[in-house]
């Protein structure tokens, strides 16, 4: 097939079904979408390329024919976000493995769609996205209950409907329905500067379901990574002169120390015990966690990041530095090193 298949997710991975596609239709190129679905990309092994920038913005970019790729959590939630990709385009192929389904969107590629859907017995169906992006107003829909909501890799509270609306309003967040805030993620969220609402990253659910591969330890000086609160950062972060990931936040230092348990860095985090459990934890040797006794992960985390010197000559020397100058103010939950 003379054409590029984009991946979104890593649950399209963890399934198989890149593997299996690959196989199927030999693709010009298969191009990745997303953190995590490049952290699984990575432990896959498979020949493809990760991008930084999300499926619509990898698609609009293409000349040749191209197929977004996959997984929903549920076929519900998977179609809406093949709904949501496709507003963003003149048309749309999208394959939604979790119904075996091929998604035409808006008269995208009906020829190519009809290939995919012949090949695969998937069935075939002509769809129309009506999805417009309201001003200052944002829903994220395809929730479950009781699961994490995330604007922009921070997670702002607790689905409690299945669709969540939040708005901005005279500069800041503001909930409208279906959310149960958690007031420190708005805080987090906003520190890190006012999103354009319409435009950011939301999702709910945990990132990844699959456990982290380890691969071998990076025993190394350089560089420490700071990583406050927005783990989806991660990779633009970790360059080859890192050594080690100083990661800030409960949630923030489980998908650091997933990210990095393949890529052999460890991680100091540090942590408040706020955790909303979006992703099975996984650490490299070497990586210690500490949660603070008194105050906030934000308030230690910052502190760290300004007071200690952030190039190491070795990672283990700059933890053991580290944990002297924050002793009788922290308890470590999670010590890696080798003893």
């Amino acid at each position: 097939m003379n054409a590029v298949m984009v991946v979104h997710g890593p649950a399209a991975f963890d399934a198989g079904d890149v593997e299996r596609f690959i196989a199927l239709f030999r693709p010009r190129r298969v191009l990745v979408a997303g953190v995590m679905a490049r952290t699984a990309a990575e432990e896959s092994g498979l020949p493809v390329a990760c991008m930084d920038d999300p499926p619509s913005s990898v698609l609009s970019g293409l000349r040749d024919p191209a197929f977004l790729l996959n997984r929903g959590k549920t076929p519900a939630s998977g179609r809406i976000f093949g709904e949501i990709v496709a507003g963003r385009l003149p048309g749309l192929v999208h394959v939604e493995t979790s119904s075996g389904t091929v998604y035409c969107w808006n008269r995208g590629d009906t020829a190519l769609a009809e290939v995919i859907a012949l090949r695969t017995g998937y069935d075939l169906v002509n769809a129309r996205s009506t999805t417009e992006p309201q001003e200052n107003r944002r829903e994220i829909r395809g929730c479950i209950p009781g699961e994490a909501v995330f604007v922009n890799g921070i997670v702002v509270g607790t689905a409690t409907a299945d669709t969540v609306v939040i708005a901005m309003e005279n500069g800041s967040l503001k909930v409208v329905s279906g959310l149960d805030p958690k007031p420190h993620g708005f805080e987090k969220l906003l520190r890190s500067g006012i999103p354009e609402i319409t435009r950011a990253w939301c999702k709910s659910g945990a990132v990844r379901s699959a456990p982290p591969q380890r691969g071998g330890r990076v025993s190394r000086g350089g560089t420490v990574a700071v990583v406050d609160h927005c783990g989806h950062t991660l990779y633009k972060a970790i360059g080859n002169d890192v050594c080690g990931v100083l990661a800030v936040g409960d949630d923030t230092t489980a998908v650091c120390g997933h990210i990095c348990s393949h890529a052999g860095i460890p991680v100091f985090g540090v942590i408040d015990g706020d955790a909303d459990a979006i992703v099975e934890p996984g650490y490299a040797p070497g990586s210690v966690v500490v949660e603070v006794i008194d105050g906030r992960d934000d308030d230690l985390g910052r502190e760290i990041a300004e007071r200690r010197d952030l190039q190491a000559s070795t990672w283990e020397d700059w933890v053991e530095e580290t944990l002297h100058e924050i002793e009788g103010r922290v308890r470590v939950v999670l010590d890696l090193r080798k003893r």
